[in-house]
């Protein structure tokens, strides 16, 4: 009797032992950053907004359920090396997420992938229009150019006539300039001049000197956020082109607020267009605020790409909290395109399901100094903007 007793014992716990083990579920999320080299700045946005995001939302997750998070640095723009990554975080680490993806190039290149192996990924950053395209895997939480650059450049004509461009020369900085151009020529402006500057060590003194010798009314820039922003800003400021009468506007990467810590008081004044300011007037954004000077300080405050991170890993909690743990990558993907949350610390956003692309305000912002510190005002707000790119080719 007493041995059937044990052995019934052993036999339920058994059972309980599965139970609890199939109950268990981990989802693992690769993501790609940059935390090495002159960008890692802008990866150390990302690791640690995804850190905060995951320690203040534990709870969110069903019952049972926990998130792995693996981490790959693919040194700054490197397509080859983001493209063995990626690939290594689906064959071998078998991830049922990416994410991160701070590059054009390196997202464009892994497209591929996701698209054969049926892996969704969520962008962080990555700000090329056309890069949704690429695969149906891939969904983006941050931001297009043409989203900004249109409507700086829609702002723009209706206070000047004459524009010089200058932008980094890769994919979004095309963007940019193309979108500037499409927003400030339709609304009677000209453009005097162009000029696309190297991803890697510029020499923006001859590019702004440049700049200044065709004497427009005003110049608009886009640089990849990070050191170079704080470099362009400076040849601006060293150039004496505000003493000259000709303002310097663009979109956000200029002005980001990890760097606007190492600019002085030279981009007081700069008028920019861009999806989030820390300096917002939002409940969600103080909140925000407020637990990442809890864990982190004051000294390095949280930028666009820090918030973009924050978003992405909301949509890939909710897509794994609406299948309940057991994530499906098509079921994914139909979440992550039917995302909406009305209290994101940049305000409304939402997936355009047709595009799988970001709908989000657009704030037209100054740089002015707020309590001692160089802060993003928003003054004007464009609700709700789809990214005109695709709005202007769409199919027919």
């Amino acid at each position: 009797m007493r041995i059937h007793y044990w052995k019934k014992l052993a036999l339920l716990a058994g059972l309980s032992l599965l139970a609890a083990n199939a109950a268990a579920q981990t989802i693992k999320i690769g993501l790609v950053n940059s935390t090495s080299g002159v960008f890692a700045t802008l990866g150390d946005q990302i690791d640690k907004s995804v850190k905060l995001y995951m320690k203040e939302n534990a709870a969110k997750l069903p019952p049972g359920v926990k998130v792995e998070l693996i981490v790959r640095d693919d040194g700054g723009p490197n397509p080859d090396n983001a493209k063995r990554l990626t690939q290594e975080l689906i064959v071998r680490d078998r991830v049922q997420f990416l994410t991160g993806y701070i590059w054009t190039p390196n997202t464009m290149a892994v497209a591929p992938l996701l698209t054969e192996s049926k892996t969704p990924l969520v962008i962080m950053n990555a700000a090329a229009s056309v890069i949704t395209t690429t695969s149906p895997y891939l969904v983006r939480a941050s931001l297009t150019l043409w989203q900004s650059g249109h409507e700086i450049g829609r702002w723009a004509a209706k206070k000047y006539k004459r524009a010089y461009t200058m932008v980094t020369d890769f994919a979004p900085g095309h963007d940019a300039e193309a979108a500037f151009i499409k927003g400030f020529t339709d609304g009677g402006g000209q453009i005097v001049g162009s000029v696309r500057m190297p991803i890697k060590s510029p020499d923006f003194v001859s590019f702004m000197q440049r700049a200044k010798d065709m004497k427009p009314e005003v110049i608009f820039n886009m640089v990849t956020a990070g050191a170079p922003s704080t470099a362009i800003m400076k040849a601006y400021g060293d150039l004496g082109l505000r003493q000259a009468g000709i303002p310097f506007i663009g979109t956000g990467d200029a002005v980001t607020e990890e760097e606007l810590v190492n600019m002085g008081d030279v981009p007081l004044g700069y008028i920019s267009a861009w999806n989030y300011s820390n300096a917002g007037d939002r409940p969600a954004n103080k909140a925000y605020l407020a637990a990442w000077e809890r864990d982190y300080g004051k000294n390095v405050p949280p930028g666009f790409i820090a918030v973009g991170a924050w978003d992405a890993m909301d949509m890939i909690y909710t897509a794994i909290r609406e299948q309940a743990g057991k994530v499906d990558p098509d079921q994914t993907m139909k979440v992550l395109s039917n995302y909406k949350n009305p209290n994101s610390p940049r305000g409304p956003i939402a997936i355009d399901p047709t595009t799988r692309d970001i709908v989000q305000n657009i704030y037209i912002r100054e740089v002015k100094k707020v309590a001692g510190r160089n802060m993003n005002v928003e003054f004007e707000t464009i609700p709700n903007v789809k990214d005109p790119w695709k709005e202007l080719n769409k199919k027919k």
